[in-house]
């Protein structure tokens, strides 16, 4: 049950030795599209017939890559921390309802209803283990969410008379054994779509999964939460699409979160650096890796609704008609500010060095760093489940052995995204007018040219935002 299949890894490297991926994209005769589906676009049969709509009005989509329905991954999430048996069984009856409740829409129930049983039966089997569960099974656990939709929905565009298989992504995305937050291993995923997947996507379509992979045994692995988009772009690359596309819940990328301002518009062209900024900032809709595999390639990403797939969306691609020097706004809540001092950093050499060597064999990753003569300040992201929480405690206690340490949380790190910001005249003059009532903690500029971020508290963050869309679209 918590493996499949191993491929040699001869075998792999003999096929990424042979076939490269302009080869690949001019060996069929398609123009393959990539289309991945939120949690949202397959909620329930209503949403997955919309999707259904999508892939079937344009014949260059060939590769649909699926989340779990809405809130499936958030319940197999809790079914994983929880030790009491009652406690697990209802976040299993939560899963089951969803998942029955689309089968029970099928017009042919029985052609998908055993694999669907099956799947089930393996997730309840989890649910009875009594004790906690080891990483492997968390993972294994949290990959049934995309099982489940990826069957339902291949069996929605079969009924709407398509030729299209569900196809398990863990035979060709192989990542390291990094339960949680498995890395991608690109070129044995490149070897194993070339020989398991590619020659199937002339004849039909192929729907997979997201978030999920399978390391070298065979072990089922996880690319942490927001993965699916990733999946979807490295995917892309392997097989040589023209084009990946993000449905999801909103109609493209935002020049701010619309929650924060009902002046927020849509952006209908973006670059691949700007667009990774604002994902790297704290923009919802993409996951921050997704644009990697697309950048690497060179291939364009779409980002629309597909509630309205017509209402236009976001082209994300390297060279764009406008370079605006405000772009959009990015917000990214529950971080913490980490100030390390020490006279002994004065004219001396190695000092950083110590300090990121202690924050790197704890696996911390710092967003944001500035500099005085004795002291470096730097950013953490503090969301739940990150490593700030897990790690933090050990590495302030090795730098607090040679300096003096001050941690401040409940800050919010503001991006303002845009064009040349670093050598534009007058546009932070601009920007600084805005911000001149607002308390900035920490300002961090002039390391990219795409972005200007700044620190308020939490509870300010919001209005700074809405004032700042104010002034500055």
């Amino acid at each position: 049950m918590f493996f499949i299949r191993r491929e040699t890894l001869s075998n792999q490297i003999s096929i990424a030795a042979s076939a490269s991926r302009e080869h690949l994209l001019n060996s069929h005769a398609y123009q393959i599209i990539v289309a991945k589906f939120g949690g949202t676009s397959v909620a329930d049969f209503t949403a997955m017939s919309r999707c259904a709509d999508i892939v079937l009005a344009d014949p260059n989509i060939r590769l649909i890559v699926v989340s779990a329905s809405s809130g499936v991954t958030n319940m197999l999430v809790e079914m994983t921390k929880q030790s009491e048996a009652a406690a697990r069984l209802n976040a299993y009856a939560g899963v089951e309802r969803i998942t029955y409740a689309v089968l029970q829409q099928l017009q042919q129930q029985a052609l998908v209803g055993a694999a669907i049983e099956q799947l089930l039966l393996e997730l309840k089997t989890l649910v009875d283990l009594n004790r906690s569960y080891s990483d492997i099974e968390k993972d294994l656990v949290q990959s049934f969410g995309e099982r489940l939709s990826s069957v339902l929905f291949a069996q929605v565009l079969a009924e709407r008379g398509a030729p299209v298989s569900s196809f398990d992504v863990r035979r060709v995305m192989r990542t390291d054994s990094r339960f949680g937050k498995g890395e991608p291993q690109i070129d044995t995923i490149a070897a194993l779509t070339a020989q398991y997947l590619q020659p199937l996507l002339n004849q039909q379509l192929i729907v997979t999964q997201g978030f999920i992979g399978a390391d070298s045994q065979g072990q089922t692995t996880t690319l942490g939460r927001g993965g699916s988009d990733y999946s979807a772009a490295i995917l892309g690359e392997a097989v040589g699409a023209k084009v990946v596309q993000i449905w999801t819940d909103v109609v493209g990328i935002f020049t701010t979160d619309p929650r924060l301002t009902d002046q927020a518009r849509c952006i209908p062209e973006i670059s691949f650096d700007e667009a990774a900024e604002m994902a790297t900032f704290g923009a919802k809709v993409l996951h921050p890796a997704t644009l990697i595999p697309a950048m690497r390639q060179n291939i364009p990403v779409f980002v629309g609704s597909s509630r309205e797939p017509n209402a236009g969306g976001t082209w994300i691609s390297k060279q764009v008609d406008t370079k605006p020097s405000y772009r959009a706004i990015a917000l990214r809540k529950a971080q913490t500010l980490i100030t390390v001092k020490s006279p002994a950093m004065l004219h001396a050499a190695g000092f950083l060095a110590r300090v990121f060597d202690i924050l790197s064999r704890h696996q911390i990753s710092v967003d944001l760093v500035t500099t005085s003569e004795i002291s470096v300040a730097l950013t953490l992201d503090d969301a739940p489940g990150s490593a700030f929480t897990q790690s933090i405690e050990p590495a302030l206690a090795e730098l607090k052995a040679f300096s003096e340490v001050t941690v401040e949380q409940n800050l919010s790190l503001i991006a303002v995204i845009g064009n040349h910001l670093h050598s534009t005249r007058g546009v932070t003059g601009s920007l600084f007018q805005a911000l001149e009532k607002i308390n900035m903690r920490l300002i961090c500029h002039g390391a990219s040219r795409h972005n200007l971020c700044f620190l308020v508290q939490d509870g300010e963050a919001a209005g700074v935002v809405k004032e700042l869309h104010q002034a500055l679209f």
